[in-house]
């Protein structure tokens, strides 16, 4: 007779206020300065590294292969060796990857188009 339970001892519940839930660590890792820039660059297609680097301004190699690991972790890029000379790594968005950057995007486009009201808020935030 097994002993094991047919189904998790606890039931899992997903809840990003919990501190150990999962969708919180990967909250956090796609909410990172670094990490949504690369979800919404890869949004418009595949990436080799230093394309990627180029599109997102400003990151730092290791700062963009960290956030590029951390992302293949949760599962929303891909990593694609492509067997060539010279060898090259493409990178890409899972489904999973599409989606988040999808939603980021109606965000992203939001704020570039709030970029006025949000500098007049900041001038009459100084001026106080």
């Amino acid at each position: 007779m097994d002993d094991a339970p047919d189904g998790p001892a606890q039931d899992l519940v997903a809840d990003v206020f919990a501190r150990d839930c999962t969708s919180r660590a990967a909250f956090e890792s796609v909410t990172a300065k670094w990490a949504s820039l690369v979800l919404l660059a890869l949004g418009e297609g595949a990436f080799r590294f230093n394309a990627l680097r180029r599109k997102v301004d400003g990151v730092s190699e290791k700062m963009l292969a960290q956030t590029l690991q951390s992302l293949e972790r949760d599962g929303m890029v891909t990593r694609e060796v492509v067997t060539a000379i010279p060898p090259r790594v493409e990178y890409e968005l899972t489904p999973l990857g599409a989606q988040i950057a999808d939603r980021l995007r109606g965000l992203a486009d939001l704020l570039e188009a709030s970029a006025a009201d949000v500098e007049a808020a900041r001038r009459e935030h100084a001026d106080r």
